[in-house]
């Protein structure tokens, strides 16, 4: 057996013990941490050596890893620990799991430089403070190996158990045979270009309509390139649930062909939805799945590795089975699974674990990201942060009485932040230090606090403890890459104001996400302009090009524009009425399920109440404000074979993209709008800002993101070889060149023109002749 293991998972695997603990609040971010390091090892002398590449070897386990530092005229060997509040509440756990770690580097590095003896410390870093708590100990060289090859033995049953599991992977992967009789169209072009970006360790983009099958197209072919390039894990990446639930069923189809595939897939999920008490805290005391949760991890961790196929559900039975928290054992089993369909911001999150784990395990991973195009606005979202003045001060009248100095203080210098400004909105070249500072004194003493009194805390000290902590991490990183501004607004004599961290351009932020990883593949029906994607998200620069070719025909699918309405803002009282009338005309020719897209909410609801009245006979459905997911499934299951209704939503809405109506279900659409955002100071500064960077300021923050949701929506319409459809784009400006080169290249346009007289009946047929 040759088995390779980092010291750090090697002793996280062999040396936890007892209660989940969740109470040793926040870790600093991984820059805090890296800043952090960086302090400790230059505060030591000239002879002090960091980042120590360290190994050795037990029965066929190899353990790799780099000591944080070494002072050999000490003869003193450190590793440093980053962390915020009173080290006295690091609990016992966490300090034997420090302690595990110094002392397997202990032993590599006694064993490197043939020493007898060596003192161990280890460094805790307070990253608020900046102060530093050193424990220190001497061990003789033997005892440290002792303790060495005590981990190894713990560990090398299930070091076999993987090594074999691996070898019978990659073999079954060497012989794995495509589900289906044949590939569809375009999907065997998609799938050996897929491939060949595996292969070749390369970045892909791919565009590619509902239909081909994208998601089966981009899986077999990297899990065929596992065994060659001897990949370690596959991470499905995905924007919502429904992607979750197609890559599942993808690989089901793997499954059925191979029923004994050994291949261990995992389906994470958020904290919230796999709470089993979401009213207790994270600890022993409180929760009875956090009690003894590392003493029962390790049989729940075996059943799972042999169940291998790991829906949520199956990560439930199996948690409380064994008496654990289900969502832990999912992050646990993250470190375990060959593949793990998740949400976007797991990796590319700030605090992403499996972007973590593959770092810090230096793992070869692949990633595909499902509908790629959502990634710029979730990663955005990622990396803004907001906090309420409003919000702020209500915090303040029932804070505890330890808080009420520091939150004091950070109010003074939040008003100083809004004194002189007399817009309502306006947007800084920089953030004020002392607001800076003022805000992470509050979250040292909340830290504590919350360290003091984990139960019974207001929802609003957390949510304001959580919202200032990722306020001060994204203010270290302040640049062109994202907006400070201000939003000022009067309640009497005061002045509240709203403060805002607006990331605009992700691509500093995901750039080493895709350069850790071996190979990602975008795919998405709506990535075009490449160039577009590729700047904001900060893609390589050998990144490929694959449009695959549509498997729909233009006969398929009728688009039409009108040539003479305009759904601007200015001129939208006056479209009301051609545009009930049309939807009212196109329905009574060709009865179906017709959706209907609109800008807003309000742009909505003022044509449903034109065609009420104009048409009441007609069957109507609509999307509201805030639907939950109850709702959104009732509104799409009022969409049948035997229905005929037309239904309301806003474009870039729940409805205007990821949801599946086949067939009759949905024989047209309706879009009443260039989806382009509102002009606004936000937008406008954005548009000023991607001039500066791209050259494209108009196109980058208004052409290209609304033209996405159109072209989104309208592709609900065809979603099979066999469908039917037609689709209305209502607006003049879907005429002009720059918007036409940006809609599919098998849409056919025909220019409709409408008499616009205000009674019913004035308007040319819609089929002539």
């Amino acid at each position: 057996m040759n088995y390779r293991i980092a010291v750090r998972a090697l002793c996280e695997f062999t040396a936890r013990e007892g209660d989940l603990d969740l109470r040793f609040t926040p870790s600093p971010s991984a820059q805090e941490g890296m800043t952090g390091h960086r302090t400790v090892v230059s505060r030591r002398g000239p002879e002090y050596l960091s980042e120590v590449p360290l190994a050795g070897s037990y029965q066929g386990l190899l353990v790799t890893g780099r000591a944080d530092g070494y002072d050999p005229a000490l003869n003193l060997l450190e590793e440093i620990k980053t962390h915020r509040g009173d080290v006295k509440r690091i609990p016992h756990n966490h300090r034997l799991l420090h302690w595990a770690q110094v002392k397997v580097y202990g032993w590599l590095l006694c064993a490197e430089y043939e020493l007898e003896e060596i003192d161990l410390a280890v460094v805790y870093y307070n990253v608020l403070s900046q102060q530093e708590t050193v424990l220190r100990e001497r061990f003789g060289a033997d005892s440290l190996r002792e303790f060495f090859e005590l981990q190894c033995r713990r560990f090398l049953a299930w070091a076999e158990q993987e090594t074999a599991h691996r070898a019978a992977r990659d073999q079954s992967l060497t012989q794995l045979q495509f589900p289906w009789p044949s590939f569809r169209r375009g999907q065997r072009q998609l799938a050996n270009t897929v491939y060949r970006a595996a292969r070749d360790g390369q970045t892909l983009m791919a565009q590619a309509t509902t239909g081909i099958g994208k998601t089966l197209g981009t899986l077999f072919p990297q899990l065929k390139a596992f065994p060659e390039q001897q990949l370690d894990r596959l991470f499905f990446l995905t924007a919502k649930t429904p992607g979750r639930q197609l890559a599942l069923d993808a690989l089901a189809s793997l499954r059925v062909q191979q029923p004994d595939l050994p291949l261990r897939v995992l389906e994470h999920v958020a904290r919230d939805k796999a709470c089993e008490y979401p009213d207790r805290a994270c600890h022993g005391e409180s929760c009875p799945l956090a009690r003894g949760f590392y003493d029962r991890l390790p049989a729940a961790r075996q059943a799972a590795s042999e169940r291998r196929w790991l829906t949520r559900q199956a990560v439930r039975e199996i948690a409380l089975a064994h008496g654990i928290c289900p969502y832990y054992l999912s992050q646990e089993l993250c470190r375990w699974t060959d593949i793990v369909v998740a949400d976007y911001n797991y990796y590319f999150d700030m605090t992403a674990l499996l972007y973590s784990l593959t770092v810090v395990n230096d793992w070869r991973v692949t990633l595909l990201v499902d509908e790629a195009h959502n990634l710029i606005d979730r990663a955005r979202g990622m990396y803004t942060a907001e906090l309420d003045q409003g919000n702020f001060n209500a915090l303040r009248k029932t804070a505890p009485s330890a808080l009420k100095t520091p939150l004091d203080r950070v109010n003074r210098h939040w008003n100083q932040l809004h004194r002189d400004q007399q817009a309502e909105y306006q947007i800084y070249p920089a953030i004020a230090d002392l607001f800076i500072l003022s805000l992470q004194k509050a979250v040292s003493a909340i830290t504590d606090h919350l360290s003091d009194q984990p139960e019974g805390n207001d929802a609003a000290l957390l949510r304001f403890y959580l919202d200032a902590m990722l306020f001060c991490r994204l203010a270290e990183q302040h640049g062109p890459h994202s907006l400070f501004d201000i939003t000022r607004r009067q309640l009497g004599r005061r002045a509240l104001s709203t403060l805002c961290l607006r990331n605009i351009v992700p691509a500093p932020f995901l750039r080493d996400r895709f350069t850790v990883a071996h190979s990602s593949t975008l795919f998405s029906a709506t990535l075009s302009p490449q160039h577009y994607h590729a700047d904001l998200l900060g893609l390589p620069a050998d990144t490929q090009w694959l449009e695959v070719e549509s498997p729909f025909t233009a006969e398929q699918l009728q688009v039409r524009f009108v040539g003479n309405l305009s759904t601007r803002y200015q001129h939208r009282a006056d479209s009301l009425r051609p545009i009930a009338q049309l939807i009212a005309r196109q329905f009574r020719e060709r009865p179906g399920n017709y959706l209907a897209f609109f800008s807003s909410y309000a742009y909505l609801q003022q044509v449903l109440d034109v065609m009420r009245a104009m048409a009441p006979e007609i069957p109507v459905r609509e999307q509201s404000r805030q639907m939950d997911e109850a709702q959104r499934e009732a509104f799409l299951e009022g969409f049948t074979d035997d229905t005929r209704c037309i239904g309301f939503a806003v474009l870039g809405g729940a409805f205007s993209e990821g949801i599946d109506l086949p067939g009759k279900r949905l024989v047209g659409a309706f879009v009443a709008t260039l989806g382009l955002p509102q002009v606004n100071p936000v937008t406008e500064e954005v548009k000023s800002r991607m001039q500066t960077m791209f050259g494209k300021g108009y196109d980058y923050a208004y052409l290209y993101p609304g033209l996405q949701k159109v072209v989104q929506a309208a592709g609900r319409v065809i979603r099979t070889t066999e469908d039917q459809g037609v689709v209305w784009l209502l607006d003049d400006r879907f005429g002009q060149q720059a918007v036409r080169q940006l809609l599919p290249r098998w849409w056919q346009l025909e220019r409709h023109r409408l008499e616009l007289q205000p009674e019913p009946g004035t308007i040319q047929p819609l089929f002539p002749g």
